[in-house]
């Protein structure tokens, strides 16, 4: 099995062992030598899952050998596995670090765009007082932006953690792409920042309209209420 082989062939350092083999994980790079223990997380585009639901790599990476481990189905990897297979992939391990890291990042922003869509068309109804439906819709999107940036944050600072690394097989040219894969992130997370707060004035916004619905019912219906007595004596 891959955990037997990790453990007792790869002749790798215990503790990269663990953190490759570990059950939970979040995004960071750890130095060991010569080589970077890396965990990632790319959206999950896998049939029925939902993309937040961000599915993890984690890598042993040196000057001869990359490992890599996932649970599941990533299309970054395997759109490196299609260029290499066509003899056109990353030729180093640096270069490999780079295009995974990008493509990771390309299939995040459209996720966050169906996001702001989704925040933008809520944003031109909510003047109509919005129903249960509505509520429950702008609910969902605050609960996935929320769970997106949870893992997207911290893969800001692996990436920028890889890029200060000097690690022989790094070179200045893989540093700066990674240093502005970081920068990318944190554009991403900006933006779900955004995402988020205007969720929450909107929620607000969508309360105060129900709260004043039902004061003017009320009203409406005590003032019938009072006609009625009144009528009555």
């Amino acid at each position: 099995t891959v955990r037997r082989w990790l453990h007792d062939e790869s002749g790798l350092d215990a503790v990269v062992c663990d953190a490759l083999l570990a059950e939970e994980t979040r995004p960071r790079t750890q130095r060991v030598g010569d080589g970077l223990l890396v965990i990632l997380r790319g959206v999950n585009l896998n049939p029925g899952a939902q993309p937040e639901a961000m599915v993890s790599i984690r890598m042993w990476i040196e000057a001869e050998r990359i490992i890599t481990l996932r649970a599941m189905k990533l299309k970054a990897t395997q759109d490196i596995r299609d260029r290499l297979a066509q003899g056109r992939g990353p030729g180093t391990p640096g270069d490999f670090v780079v295009a995974l890291t990008g493509g990771l990042l390309d299939r995040v922003w459209p996720v966050i765009e169906a996001l702001d869509d989704g925040v933008d068309a809520i944003e031109s109804r909510v003047v109509e007082g919005g129903g249960r439906e509505l509520r429950a819709t702008l609910s969902d999107i605050r609960r996935r932006t929320i769970l997106l940036r949870r893992f997207i944050a911290p893969q800001r600072d692996a990436i920028a953690r890889a890029a200060t690394e000097t690690c022989s097989w790094l070179t200045d040219r893989h540093r700066n792409q990674l240093r502005e894969a970081s920068e990318r992130i944190t554009r991403f997370v900006e933006d779900l920042d955004a995402i988020r707060d205007r969720s929450a004035v909107m929620h607000e916004e969508m309360a105060n309209i129900v709260s004043d619905q039902m004061n003017r019912t009320m009203r409406s219906e005590e003032r019938r209420v009072g006609k009625e007595c009144r009528s009555r004596w």
